[in-house]
């Protein structure tokens, strides 16, 4: 094989190129991170929610306020 002869240019060039693959993989695994965290926080403000209903039907029952 031949000796090649690598400019600086040339193999930022190239190490460019393999960061921009790992960018896309962190720009989706963002998204699906956001996408996760979204449904978390969504079940929680349910489940509080149902808390809050069932703490305010005890005070009616026991009449305190």
């Amino acid at each position: 094989m031949a000796n090649k002869k690598i400019t600086i240019e040339g193999l930022a060039g190239m190490i460019g190129k393999g960061f921009a693959g790992v960018d896309k993989r962190f720009d989706a695994m963002d998204k699906r991170f956001d996408r996760i965290e979204n449904i978390l926080i969504k079940q929680q403000n349910e489940k509080i929610e149902a808390l809050e209903k069932r703490i305010n039907r005890l005070e009616e029952a026991l009449v305190v306020k």
